[in-house]
């Protein structure tokens, strides 16, 4: 077995784990869809703005949760936005930041196997 098919059975077994343990599911195979030759990286810079944007929210809701008296609606607002659903307490919070850590870290390597993959002169494998 070559480089690439290596890479590519990796990517492909890594990338099965990642939807088998709910990290990802099928929106991100839509939008891996969108990800063409005239925007090879459409799926890394999305994934980008959602972990810029996720870390921003969870990084205000730990400063929330610390404060004295807890502005819960301002909390609400920013679980609203990461995650579509409220929650009041800091065992959430962690339970979030730790998913959100989990599905980075995931997505990374991920997208890592995907450049070896191109840079060994194979292509992506399409499930």
């Amino acid at each position: 077995m070559d480089v690439v098919s290596q890479l590519q059975k990796q990517f492909i077994d890594f990338s099965s784990s990642l939807y088998r343990e709910g990290y990802v599911d099928d929106q991100f195979s839509q939008l891996h869809k969108l990800q063409d030759e005239s925007s090879p990286d459409f799926v890394v810079e999305v994934a980008s703005l959602f972990f810029d944007d996720a870390e921003k929210l969870i990084n205000s809701m730990a400063r929330a949760l610390e404060q004295p008296c807890v502005d819960f609606k301002q909390v609400d607002s920013h679980v609203h936005q990461l995650k579509g659903s409220s929650s009041r307490c800091m065992r959430c919070l962690q339970q979030v930041s730790h998913e959100y850590t989990m599905l980075k870290s995931k997505l990374q390597t991920l997208f890592r196997m995907e450049q070896q993959i191109l840079a060994a002169g194979g292509s992506v494998p399409l499930e």
